[in-house]
């Protein structure tokens, strides 16, 4: 194998027979046209947000105030130390719904690891079991 590819001449499996880093052509033809020209740009995009043109504005914003990245939530949980406690933990998620303490996208973030955390419980309660029949078996 030559160059990575095969002896019919093709590239082989997993290689697309672009080198890493490389850079598409178009990318380099904007970034050519656009040097020196960004301060330029910024002004009339600013100016144009200014005087009420929405996606000149939506973009300004869009830099200026990204979207918020996720942030820790804090509120009380009771403990879980097995499947059942769950079902608790889950009633204190919708509570904290309720009371404004966390919102319902948060809540469901929470209660998607509250079932990780259930399932593995749960794992942890099997296998428990099966080797507590297995001992006495033996």
């Amino acid at each position: 194998m030559k160059n990575g590819r095969n002896t019919a001449g093709q590239f082989a499996a997993g290689n697309s027979g672009r080198p890493r880093g490389s850079r598409n052509k178009a990318t380099i033809a904007i970034e050519s046209l656009l040097q020196g020209q960004a301060e330029a740009l910024t002004q009339t995009a600013v100016t144009k947000a200014l005087e009420g043109d929405t996606v000149a504005l939506r973009l300004c914003m869009e830099r200026i105030a990204p979207a918020p990245k996720d942030h820790p939530v804090s509120f009380s949980l009771p403990d879980m130390r097995n499947a059942l406690d769950a079902s608790e933990a889950a009633g204190s998620v919708l509570t904290a719904v309720s009371e404004g303490e966390l919102t319902p996208i948060e809540a469901t973030r929470v209660m998607g690891l509250i079932d990780s955390y259930r399932r593995t419980l749960e794992l942890t309660e099997i296998e428990e079991r099966l080797q507590a029949l297995e001992s006495i078996s033996t």
